[in-house]
């Protein structure tokens, strides 16, 4: 099976993709150096580097936001036509089947991060040295996000644990129950939280707070909602983490891993890559692919505009709610506002256009990267902020009967936000909230398609089939049709 081939020789190549600067922001790697994999994992240095590698695979993460706002009511895929980047338009007309190269990758390179945290642990008896135990659980933590992932989109999945496999049982694994993945994720998760700090030693390293509030979503993916409560609550009290003053300038790379950061993805300005390999990038590919088309002006740079908000998602908001402007730019409005508005140029991709962009993660000026700005951005993608435990936690209290303490937490992110407080006299209160607090972040569809809701909001929806995407039909072939299809694929 190519994927899992591709993943061996990844990992059998390990250092050759290690060496390079993966995860710069938060960790230095020595220069490079070739070596044989028997070898390998006999230093301390050895894991260090070969953590660098599971942590690399994150920076694909950016398909993610992307999809998850593109394949809801939050956003059209945008872009120069329709046959720019077909994946997105698929998704977003929910008419994409098992040939789509967006979800592809999505399988294949979370497949490939989940591999590497794999190899560290069927290596962890190698050696014994101070600080294995923390590498050993954040390699835990890796695999528990990746597979995480891979249930979100596919449902049933390959288990593998603690071991690489050879091509034929590769071609003859089956697809485990998703019971049986998420019991997994939930099993690295409690191992990691037990042994993680609650401050990382370097940006971007899961500490006990992220492994828990992942914990408590995985829960929550599950109506497991004691489970999900008591788990955020834990998170709550142990005062690791607070709202930031401002809404406002919670994307700016001037405001990187604050209070209010539960987990990012760390992202440099070097590019790193090309548009024929975006896997190999280091920075965020989805803020340029997300800037205005073709623009002149102020404050701002062009782009790709690509998953572009709704006029739905924009009259959602209150007008009085500051989260509206933050989360989404009105390009006409805005350029009314400047000094010389007749001197500001933009062009509109034929792939669909709103009027709006993504102001969470949209290229402004001073926050570029090098040597193609329309590739690589230095901007963190924020995968879980202190707001979205503060509203899980919400939420499950609310399922439990807690409404004044549901009521409590929702209230705490609205007046982060500068908008009055609200009775929480419904669970529809906290979806909407979610929505307000987290659109552009790629939550969006995921959330509606776990509440039960993505029929009544998301055109073309099919109850029984879109909840799953489908798994990528060259894995199907690749083992000569032992998986099924996803249902109505």
């Amino acid at each position: 099976m190519r994927l899992f081939q591709k993943s061996l020789i990844l990992t059998g190549l390990i250092i050759l993709s290690l060496s390079q600067t993966a995860c710069d922001k938060f960790l230095s790697v020595d220069p490079p150096y070739t070596q044989d994999v028997e070898n390998f994992f006999q230093t301390p240095e050895d894991f260090d580097r070969a953590l660098t590698g599971a942590y690399d695979m994150l920076q694909a993460s950016f398909l993610t936001m992307w999809i998850g706002e593109i394949a809801s009511d939050n956003a059209i895929a945008g872009g120069e036509s329709v046959n720019d980047s077909p994946g997105l338009h698929q998704i977003d007309n929910m008419t994409h089947g098992g040939v789509n190269v967006e979800l592809r990758n999505v399988f294949r390179w979370n497949y490939t991060g989940l591999t590497r945290a794999n190899y560290i642990l069927e290596n962890k008896d190698n050696i014994d040295f101070p600080g294995k135990a923390h590498i050993i659980a954040e390699a835990k933590f890796l695999r528990a996000y990746y597979y995480f992932e891979l249930v979100k989109y596919f449902g049933d999945v390959p288990l593998i644990i603690d071991k690489r496999i050879g091509i034929e049982e590769a071609l003859q694994i089956a697809r485990s129950p998703k019971a049986e993945v998420y019991a997994q994720i939930e099993k690295d998760l409690k191992d990691a939280s037990e042994v993680l700090n609650p401050v990382a030693s370097q940006k971007g390293r899961a500490t006990k707070g992220a492994a828990l509030s992942f914990l408590g979503k995985v829960y929550l993916y599950q109506n497991k909602f004691t489970e999900a409560a008591a788990t955020f609550d834990e998170v709550i009290a142990s005062g690791s983490y607070s709202l930031t003053p401002s809404y406002v300038d919670l994307f700016s790379v001037a405001n990187e891993n604050n209070s209010e950061t539960v987990f990012d993805v760390q992202y440099t300005g070097l590019e790193g890559g090309s548009y024929g390999c975006l896997i190999c990038l280091e920075g965020n590919a989805a803020v340029g692919f997300q800037g205005i088309r073709q623009y002149n002006g102020p404050v701002y740079g062009d782009g790709n505009s690509y998953n572009l908000p709704t006029q739905e998602l924009y009259d959602a908001f209150s007008s009085i709610d500051g989260r509206r402007a933050a989360t989404i730019l009105d390009i006409d409005a805005f350029i009314a506002t400047q000094p010389n508005p007749a001197a500001i140029t933009y062009a509109e991709g034929a792939g669909g256009h709103t009027g709006y962009y993504n102001n969470k993660y949209i290229k402004r000026q001073g926050e570029i990267g090098l040597p193609d700005n329309d590739l690589t951005s230095p901007v963190n993608y924020r995968v879980m902020r202190y707001s979205d435990v503060l509203l899980m936690a919400a939420e499950a209290h609310y399922q439990l009967g807690h409404t004044s303490t549901a009521q409590q937490f929702v209230n705490q992110v609205r007046g982060r936000a500068g908008v009055p407080g609200i009775p929480v006299n419904s669970i529809e209160v906290i979806y909407k909230e979610r929505r307000f607090e987290l659109s552009g972040e790629g939550l969006r569809f995921f959330d509606l398609v776990r509440t039960g809701q993505a029929a009544t909001y998301i055109d073309g929806f099919v109850t029984g089939k879109h909840e799953l995407f489908p798994i990528p039909q060259v894995e199907i072939d690749l083992t000569g049709g032992n998986w099924s299809q996803n249902p109505g694929y």
